[in-house]
C-alpha cells in the first residue's frame, strides 16, 4: 500500500533533491504534530535525509526541546513568526540537520491568543538563513494541518531550486 500523505504532497520530489544534495532535513512541529516528519518517512528513501523531528505542541516543550527562547514566547506567543524561525533553527541544530522546518498555528475550531483557525507560520532555517512565511488557511482542523505540510514542502522545495 502507497502511504496516501506521499500521494498529496510532493514529497518524494523534496527527498530526491535532498538525496542529490547530500542534505538533511529535521522538524520542530507544533500545529502538525509530527505529520510532518511521518509524511517524509512514508518515501523510500527517506532515512538518507531525515535527522528527525520534535513534537512541540505545548508551549513549554517549544522551548525546551526546540530552543525558542523564553523571552520570545513570553513577548510574542507560541503562534508567531519569531516563534517559527526559532523552531527551524532548533529542529536543524538539535538534529544536526542541514535544513530545519519550523511550524505553529491554529488548527482550530476555536481562536487562540486571538489568532483565528487556520493561521499558521511556517520557518525554514537552512544555507543563507531563516525565511518566516505566513499562512491563512481555510478548512477543518485536517485541512489546516495537510496544508501545513503542503506548503512546508513546497516552501522548501522552491528555496533549493533557488
Amino acid at each position: 500500500m502507497t502511504d496516501p500523505l506521499t500521494v498529496a504532497v510532493p514529497v518524494r520530489e523534496l527527498v530526491e533533491a535532498l538525496i542529490r544534495r547530500g542534505e538533511t532535513i529535521a522538524t520542530a512541529e507544533s500545529v502538525t504534530a509530527g505529520l510532518l516528519a511521518a509524511t517524509l518517512a512514508g518515501v523510500p528513501g527517506a532515512s538518507n535525509v531525515l535527522r528527525g523531528g520534535l513534537v512541540v505542541y505545548a508551549t513549554d516543550l517549544k522551548s525546551t526541546l526546540a530552543g525558542v527562547d523564553a523571552e520570545v514566547l513570553a513577548e510574542d506567543g507560541p503562534v508567531a513568526p519569531r516563534t517559527a524561525a526559532q523552531l527551524a533553527e532548533g529542529a536543524a541544530r538539535r538534529c544536526s540537520a542541514d535544513w530545519g522546518v519550523g511550524v505553529t498555528g491554529v488548527a482550530g475550531p476555536d481562536p487562540q491568543d486571538e489568532h483565528s483557525p487556520g493561521t499558521v507560520f511556517l520557518g525554514v532555517s537552512g544555507p543563507g538563513g531563516t525565511e518566516v512565511s505566513e499562512l491563512d488557511i481555510s478548512g477543518d482542523r485536517w485541512e489546516v494541518r495537510l496544508a501545513c505540510v503542503h506548503a512546508a514542502v513546497s516552501g522548501l522545495l522552491e528555496r533549493l531550486a533557488r
